[in-house]
This record gives structure tokens, C-alpha cells and sequence, in this order.
């Protein structure tokens, strides 16, 4: 409706007379009916209709270019992954890693990889990296499982019936629903449809099964365990009697260690960012000077001139600041800088940083520890840590406060590097207000974006356009191969750039909803995403494809609008069959390829890096997936596989390679390439499997329909009972699993330490084998599997493993493929006592880091902004050409900081 109005307005513009586009397409339908007498009984009626849709065309005018692009992209990543390590094979060798997260090593030949590629297990992902990237492989798996199940049961029975309906469809129509006339042969779509959407159902509650147990086993691993997150509780919407710690201890009882109230810290905030700023400052204008001190001495050393060797200590202790790198630098030459811009007055950079450093730094120090002391401005939010993690988990699970929504909602698990501090400020009727505000707000951006994706759905039909409107008619000149791609191609490209804006937008929806950590921001955009991609990216991309292919006929003869609709909306599957190749084929190989990365970090090293923080910052920061709007991509390219099963089997074939090679990509960029930094427990995936049962509904809905336009009332029933059962069932499997998926059983607590007592004797050859990362690391989940000593289980056939989840993937089965040995789980007292306070509470003064120099600039430079905060010139330089180089070998300089297990 909303891509109607639009086309209305723009004929608006365009007519004088005001025109509607009711009266348009009224009075080109009058006068295309007359020219082919649909009206009359014209035996070549339908050829327009026919004509008007080239499938196989189009397929191929798509598959080409896109294979031709893929065929280019491995071919360059298979040429650059040898020279680019970094780029390619990070995760083999950063410093910044720990051992035991780094990958094996692959060879550095063209192809001689793929066998060490294809020995490392997906369980590595899990034991080195993150249960959500592994969980993100195992859907891939699944789902692409799943359509080959697909493809094996709809394949053998549907074509040969669709085939053979005596529809009159040609080429890959005819391979769909549409081609179908006798109402008796729909018994075999509904007999497939039950057999298939059982199936699916089933494989949903079984990987339901296998997340609850997996989730239990890593959660009540010593690794997590007795991490400090998954002791402490977040607590939201506090009541003001409440922020008292005598009041919050009393409650808690004995079993509570630690708590800290949260603070508005707004004020310290502001003056950590400035001083923050500031020290960046000074850094930036210290490594210039030494800079140009070095190149000017490296140009009076061509000259023949005296270059003035590194000072002694005494010297360096005794000379005034700057004295040295006066010799080379002008005083004219020092970095300088306007206090405001343009009209300020100009001031040496390194001295007023050092002035204004010298007055912020105690100022700080002293609101810290007031901060600290709890004289500060609470806001509604307590972490409370307690002794154990059973403490904390019947803390989580039992009802806190006697009003509804105080102290809840209520978090676990939460590190302190994800907190959103500004949403912890949210009482609870400001976060209900922001919830019904966000909520709308995605309602209302669904509305507006519906307009240019059903353009796009049009475009995937353009001779039917044309029918419509006549000034697109020079359309019909372009040669055929170009039309296939404008037709086939184009569509699909838009619509992937168009959903690339959205992504932004939906996160800061869910910050501004209040989600209080980046990990519930993550599950809530996952949720408005997936909605996006299913209403704009499938719903309103076949329903406007279907009706450009229909209207026309329909205007012309009213009567035939069900059979012309029942007849177009299946063939509106050959544009996700130009989809599915477009993602299986270019995203999986552009995925790889990283080749917009490659060029980045090249360009922008050269151009931004003019410090060694920043070279360094660049080479040893990783990048990271989004969970939120990575899953439903490839959820709803499940979904929309799952909807066309009986409709048009044909699509879930090439669902099923697209799945596949995106899950190839996606497993080589998780094992060398990517980095974890949000962690939702795995949460992402049960969500993505209930989110999977959307094409389930979709699919029998939409059969119900095509059944009702047909009049066949037995179909009809059969898949309204289906309907009722699968909703049944589905409303059963959550109540069931619902609790599983949030808790941790008490009854495993118990017999986890039971277990873990009993492996003692296996601890010291688990941590031995589990902490390498050469290729010996990729047998490390075998290695530990030994040390756990004998399987619970005997090892079943395929179909008894398949057929009995809760058996042969229970809690006793899984344990043994979390990480153990990882790594030690302590805290320095510190630590301990800042974790949860609001960054700017805990905030050390940064240590600025210069290059050396070896007339000594650095050396004095470092002594004389040492007395204000503290500076080092280890770890970088210059090279005989005076270009700034740090030591990548070690890739831990001095300001590398050993990441914290919380």
C-alpha cells in the first residue's frame, strides 16, 4: 500500500490533470485488454502473462556475473592470505593474545591448507574463542541440514507432480505449486508438508536440547564458574530506601561478598574524557617533535654535519626541557595548537598539556576516592557479588522486591566491559515508557522502509512494470543478458545494501530502550532485525512481486484474481533463488576476502597511524561480529527456504549450497580471523531456532491460502488441524524449556563438584595438552575427553544419536567439550574492588608511549612529562630510513594490558 501511495504522489507531480494512479493503471488496463482481448476468448490470452516472467533467464543472467565474481574473490584471497598474514591469519600469532587463544598455524602454500583447514574441529571455536561464534557455525550447519533433508523428501514426489499438473508453466515455473491444476494431487503437497514441518519442529526442540545441556556444562565449568560475573547479580530499577548497603547486606545475608551501588558520574565522567584527551594530545605532539628532531638530524648527518649521539644519563637529568630537541627543532617548529579554533590563542601543545595534566590528574585522583567512599549521587542499580555461584543463582531466580517491577528486571553474568552506564540511571516507569517508545518506533521504521523494498520487489518484475506504465517501455530495448541482470541481479543488490543501514539504527533503538550491558542490546536488536529482514527482506518483497505479475489481469478480469494470484506467488520464488546465489556465492566469498578491510588497514595505517599507540591499536585489535544482526541474516534466509519447501522445492536446493559455503566462510573468519567481544552466554541461538519456526507458520499459512483460492476444502482442513497441532506443540516446548533456558539447575551444581573432584588425577595432562597452540592445540578436545576418562554413553548409531538428544547430547556428554585449563581464574585485589564501578571511578592515568630516538630526545622528553604522568620510549623507534617502527615480534609494548577474566 505504502509503494502504492508513493507511485500515486510521483504521478501526481508528473500530471497536470492530477492524475491518480487508480485512474492510471484503470485506464492502461482498458487499454491493454483491448489490445490482447483478454476479454474476448482469445486463445493467446495468458501468452503475455506467460512471456512475462523468463525464470531460467533470469537465473542464469544472475548466476554468471556472481559466480564470476565469487571465482575472482577466492582467487585473490587464496593470492593475499600468503603475504598478509595479518590480515588473514591473525588470530595464528598476535602478541596480544594469550597463547590458548590463538588458532594453529596454517601453511602458507596457495592450496596446500585446505587439509589442515579441514582437521581443525568447530569445537575449537568453543574451547579458544566463544560459544556464540560456535553456536553460530552449528546453526549454519542445521540449517543447511535441514534444507538438504529438504531437498531429499519434497524433491523425489513434488517435482514430478508439479511437473506434470498441466499448468502451462515453462522453465522453472513449472517446477513450482503454480503448475498444478487437479485439486486431488494437493494431498501430496499437504502429505510432505506434515512429514516436513514435523521434521523441522523436531530439529528446533532437539538443538533446543543440545543449547540447554551445552549452556549448563560451559556455565558450570570451573572455567566460568568462578569467574566474578557469574557470581554477581544486577539488580535494576532499585527503590531509593534500598541503595544502602547495611539494608542490601541484610537481605543477602552471609553469602554476599561485595556490592557496588552505582553512581551518577557524570561530573567525574567529564573530566576523565579530558584528561584522557589531553594525555592523547601531549602523546600525539611528543612523538612529532621527536619525529622531526630525527629527520632533521638524519639530514644533517647526509650533509656531513655533526649529529649530536644520545646525551648521558647525568646530561639527560640536568638539561632543561627540551633543550635537546632545540638543537634540531626550531622553536617555531614546535607542535603547536589555537585554544579555540581559528580565533584562540596559539600555545606550545606540550607544555599547556603538561599545565592542564598537572591540575586534572590530582583533581581526579581526589573524586575517585570520594567516589569510592559512597559520597556520590546513587542511581537505581546494584551489582552485588556473592561467595558462590549457587548464591548468586537463587539470588537471580527468586522474586527480590514485594512491588512489581523494583529490583527487576534483573541480569547474571554481566562483565563490566559491557555495561551501558547511562541506562543504569532508568527507574523502572522510564523504562516502560522507553520500551512502548522503542517498540513504536521499529513499527513505525518497518512502515517507512516497506517503500523502497517493494520498489525493489517491482524490479524483480519489470515487464509487468512496463504493462503499467508505458514510460518505462524503453526498458524493453536493453538486450536480453542486460535485462536478466537488471531483473535478477539488481534487485537482490539493493535490497542487501538497503538492509545494511538498518543495523545502526536498531542498536541504538535497544540502548535507548534501556538494555542496561552490550549483550542485551545484542538479543533485542537481534529480535527488531529479524523482524525487519522477514517483513522487508521476504513478506513485502513476494507479495509486491506477485502483484506487479497479477494486477493487470486482475483489472481485466476481476473474476480471476484468486487462480492469478495462486498462479504468481509461487514464481515469486525465483528472486530468492537469485538471493540465495547472491549470499552463497558473493557474501561467502566477499566474507573471506575482507577485501574493503585489507584496503582500510593498509590506507588508513599509513594515512592515521602517526603514533606508536596508534600503529599498534590497529595491528593487535581484531575485528568483531555483531550476534544481533549477523544471526537473523541467515535465520531468515532459513525461514524463507522453509516457506517455498512445498511451494517451490527448487529453492531449498540452492538454500542448502548457500548455507553451506556462508558456513565455510564463516568457520575460516572464526577460527583465524575475528575476535568474540560480546558474549551472550549462546543465547543468540535458541532465539534463532524459534525465530526458524516463522517460516513453518508462514509456509502452512500460506498454503492454507493457495488452498482456499483453489477451493479444495480437504487440503484445507488437513492443514488447519496441522496448524493447531504445530502451535500446540510449540507453546508446549517452551513452557517446558523456558526455565532451562535462563537458569542453572541446582541439582547439576551438586553433581558438577561431585564430578570435578573425581577428575583430579586428569587435571594436570588436561591443562598440559589444552594450552598449546601449535597444530597439536587441534586435538585439545580430544586430549581433555581422555583426561575425563571413559565416555558416559557407548557410541550410538547416527539415527539413535539423532533420534535421542536428551541420551547421547546430555549435560555428561557435553562437559567434555568445554574448555578446561584455559585459564586461571584470580583476581588481583584491585581488580577485585573496582570491577564494578563506573569506568571513570576506576580509571588509571594512561602511560603515554613515544619512540626513542638516538639523539635523546625521547629520553629527556619522557623525564621532564614523567614528573606530570607517566611516559616510556620502550618498545618503539625509527629505522635508518627515520620511519617509525614498534617491535610487532613481541607485540606486548608497554602499554599492553592483560585482559581480564570477569
Amino acid at each position: 500500500m505504502d509503494t502504492l501511495n508513493a507511485f500515486n504522489s510521483a504521478i501526481q507531480r508528473r500530471s497536470p490533470s492530477g492524475l491518480t494512479l487508480k485512474h492510471v493503471i484503470e485506464r492502461r488496463a482498458f487499454s491493454f485488454c483491448e489490445e490482447t482481448n483478454v476479454a474476448g476468448d482469445n486463445p493467446n490470452a495468458g501468452k503475455a502473462q506467460e512471456e512475462s516472467n523468463p525464470s531460467l533467464s533470469s537465473f542464469i543472467s544472475t548466476l554468471v556475473p556472481t559466480l564470476l565474481i565469487a571465482v575472482i574473490f577466492v582467487t585473490l584471497f587464496l593470492l593475499l592470505r600468503r603475504k598478509f598474514k595479518r590480515n588473514y591469519e591473525p588470530r595464528s600469532f598476535l602478541g596480544s593474545l594469550r597463547p590458548q587463544e590463538r588458532s594453529p598455524a596454517l601453511p602458507n602454500g596457495l592450496l596446500n591448507w585446505f587439509g589442515a583447514f579441514s582437521k581443525v574441529p568447530d569445537s575449537f571455536v568453543l574451547n579458544h574463542q566463544s560459544l556464540d561464534g560456535f553456536l553460530l557455525l552449528r546453526y549454519l550447519k542445521v540449517a543447511s541440514a535441514t534444507c538438504l533433508v529438504g531437498c531429499c523428501m519434497t524433491w523425489p514426489v513434488l517435482f514430478p507432480i508439479n511437473i506434470t499438473g498441466g499448468g502451462g508453466q515453462k522453465e522453472l515455473d513449472m517446477l513450482s505449486f503454480s503448475n498444478v491444476v487437479d485439486k486431488n494431487r494437493y494431498y501430496a503437497h499437504v502429505g510432505l508438508a506434515w512429514i516436513f514441518f514435523g521434521f523441522v519442529f523436531y530439529m528446533v526442540a532437539r538443538e533446543s536440547i543440545y543449547y540447554i545441556n551445552l549452556r549448563q556444562a560451559y556455565l558450570l565449568s570451573p572455567l566460568y564458574a568462578n569467574r566474578m560475573s557469574s557470581r554477581t547479580v544486577l539488580f535494576t530499577s532499585v527503590p531509593r530506601d534500598y541503595l544502602d548497603e547495611g539494608i542490601l547486606r541484610r537481605m543477602f545475608g552471609r553469602q554476599l561478598k561485595n556490592l557496588w551501588i552505582a553512581n551518577d558520574c557524570e561530573e567525574i565522567e567529564g573530566l576523565v574524557e579530558e584528561r584522557d584527551k589531553i594525555a592523547m594530545k601531549l602523546e600525539t605532539a611528543e612523538t612529532k617533535l621527536i619525529k622531526l628532531a630525527n629527520a632533521n638530524r638524519l639530514k644533517a648527518m647526509k650533509k656531513g654535519g655533526q649529529t649530536g649521539g644520545p646525551l648521558g644519563a647525568a646530561d639527560e637529568a640536568n638539561g632543561e626541557s627540551g633543550s635537546i630537541a632545540a638543537k634540531w627543532v626550531p622553536i617555531k617548529k614546535r607542535p603547536t595548537h589555537r585554544l579555540k579554533p581559528l580565533i584562540g590563542k596559539k600555545v606550545d601543545t606540550i607544555n599547556w598539556c603538561r599545565s592542564e595534566l598537572e591540575r586534572l590528574i590530582p583533581k581526579i585522583d581526589a573524586l575517585q576516592a570520594t567516589y569510592r567512599a559512597g559520597g556520590a549521587k546513587f542511581v537505581p542499580a546494584v551489582f552485588v557479588e556473592f561467595y558462590h555461584q549457587s548464591d548468586a543463582q537463587s539470588a537471580y531466580q527468586s522474586l527480590t522486591h514485594h512491588h512489581a517491577l523494583h529490583m527487576a528486571p534483573r541480569f547474571i553474568g554481566v562483565n563490566p566491559d559491557e555495561v551501558i552506564w547511562k541506562n543504569l540511571k532508568i527507574n523502572w516507569a522510564s523504562r516502560v515508557v522507553r520500551n512502548i517508545v522503542t517498540i513504536a518506533f521499529v513499527i513505525l521504521l518497518i512502515v517507512f522502509w516497506s517503500i523502497p523494498v517493494g520498489f525493489v520487489g517491482i524490479l524483480s518484475n519489470i515487464k509487468s512494470l512496463i504493462a503499467l506504465a508505458p514510460f518505462l517501455s524503453f526498458l524493453e530495448k536493453i538486450p536480453p543478458s542486460i535485462f536478466g541482470i537488471i531483473q535478477g541481479l539488481l534487485p537482490a543488490v539493493l535490497l542487501a545494501v538497503l538492509m545494511a543501514l538498518l543495523p545502526i539504527i536498531l542498536r541504538l533503538a535497544a540502548k535507548m530502550g534501556g538494555a542496561p550491558s552490550l549483550s542485551a542490546v545484542e538479543l533485542r536488536t537481534q529480535n527488531f532485525y529479524f523482524g525487519f529482514q522477514v517483513v522487508q527482506v521476504f513478506l513485502i518483497t513476494t507479495l509486491t512481486s506477485a502483484a506487479s505479475a497479477s494486477v493487470t489481469s486482475i483489472l481485466c478480469k476481476p473474476g480471476d484474481a484468486p487462480n492469478l494470484l495462486a498462479t504468481n506467488l509461487p514464481k515469486a520464488s525465483n528472486f530468492y533463488i537469485s538471493y540465495f546465489v547472491l549470499q552463497g556465492l558473493t557474501i561467502s566469498s566477499g566474507a573471506i576476502l575482507g577485501l574493503v578491510g585489507l584496503i582500510l588497514f593498509r590506507l588508513l595505517s599509513k594515512i592515521l597511524d602517526s603514533t606508536p599507540r596508534k600503529m599498534y591499536a590497529r595491528w593487535s585489535t581484531l575485528s568483531h561480529l555483531g550476534w544481533g544482526t549477523v544471526f537473523p541474516v541467515y535465520t531468515n534466509l532459513t525461514v524463507i527456504a522453509i516457506t517455498y519447501s512445498i511451494i517451490a522445492p527448487l529453492v531449498m536446493g540452492f538454500a542448502t549450497i548457500g548455507l553451506y559455503l556462508i558456513y565455510l566462510a564463516y568457520r575460516y573468519n572464526l577460527l583465524f580471523v575475528v575476535h568474540s567481544r560480546i558474549d551472550t552466554k549462546g543465547l543468540v541461538y535458541p532465539r534463532a531456532l524459534q525465530q526458524t519456526t516463522t517460516g513453518c507458520y508462514l509456509a502452512i499459512v500460506c498454503l492454507i491460502g493457495l488452498f482456499g483460492i483453489k477451493a479444495a476444502p480437504g487440503p484445507i482442513v488437513l492443514m488447519v488441524v496441522f496448524l493447531i497441532l504445530a502451535i500446540l506443540f510449540h507453546l508446549s516446548l517452551n513452557t517446558a524449556l523456558e526455565p532451562l533456558l535462563k537458569y542453572l539447575p541446582k541439582s547439576l551444581e551438586v553433581e558438577e563438584q561431585h564430578l570435578l573432584a573425581s577428575e583430579d588425577g586428569h587435571s594436570a595432562l588436561s591443562n598440559e595438552k589444552t594450552n598449546g597452540h601449535t597444530m597439536s592445540g587441534v586435538n585439545s578436545t580430544d586430549s581433555t575427553a581422555q583426561a575425563l576418562g571413559p565416555a558416559p554413553h557407548k557410541k550410538p548409531n547416527l539415527i539413535t544419536k539423532f533420534l535421542r538428544p536428551d541420551i547421547y547430547t546430555d549435560y555428561h556428554t557435553l562437559r567434555r567439550l568445554v574448555p578446561r585449563g584455559f585459564a586461571e581464574i584470580s583476581y588481583d585485589p584491585v581488580v577485585e574492588r573496582d570491577a564494578y564501578y563506573h569506568p571513570s571511578i576506576s580509571s588509571q592515568t594512561p602511560l603515554l608511549w613515544v619512540p626513542r630516538d638516538e639523539a635523546g630526545v625521547s629520553r629527556q622528553e619522557c623525564r621532564h612529562s614523567g614528573k606530570v604522568i607517566p611516559m616510556t620510549d620502550e618498545g618503539a623507534g625509527f629505522d635508518e630510513k627515520g620511519k617509525l617502527v614498534w617491535d610487532q615480534e613481541n607485540s606486548r609494548p608497554p602499554i599492553w594490558q592483560e585482559k581480564i577474566y570477569y
